[in-house]
């Protein structure tokens, strides 16, 4: 039993990495785009912006409705990994821990 929580914590731990990840790679293609660095005509840009956004869009839905852009700058990315890198770091570890002493009696 104690196997198989580790591995869904683990698996939980990785997907929050993951989009944490995405979240950031979308930041920096968005960037890239709005300074004509890269054009969204090419078919396999347009492709990952898009698959991207459609993953990033509802974790940084939330964030965009309180946190206001500075200057026209959308912060809303870095509130949210912040928050997701502290749920990797300190809540998922603490759920861990607490599951398995339940499991451990």
């Amino acid at each position: 039993m104690v196997a198989i929580i580790n591995f869904i914590f683990f698996i939980l731990s990785s997907l929050l990495g993951l989009l944490i990840w995405a979240i950031i790679i979308s930041a920096v293609l968005s960037w890239l785009v709005a300074f004509d660095v890269i054009n969204l005509r090419n078919r396999f840009v347009y492709n990952v912006t898009r698959f991207l956004d459609a993953v990033t869009a509802p974790v940084l839905r939330p964030f965009r409705r309180f946190v206001p852009p500075l200057g026209g700058v959308d912060i809303s990315p870095i509130i949210a990994i912040l928050v997701l890198t502290g749920i990797q770091r300190y809540l998922l570890p603490a759920a861990h821990n607490g599951l398995l002493s339940l499991v451990a009696y």
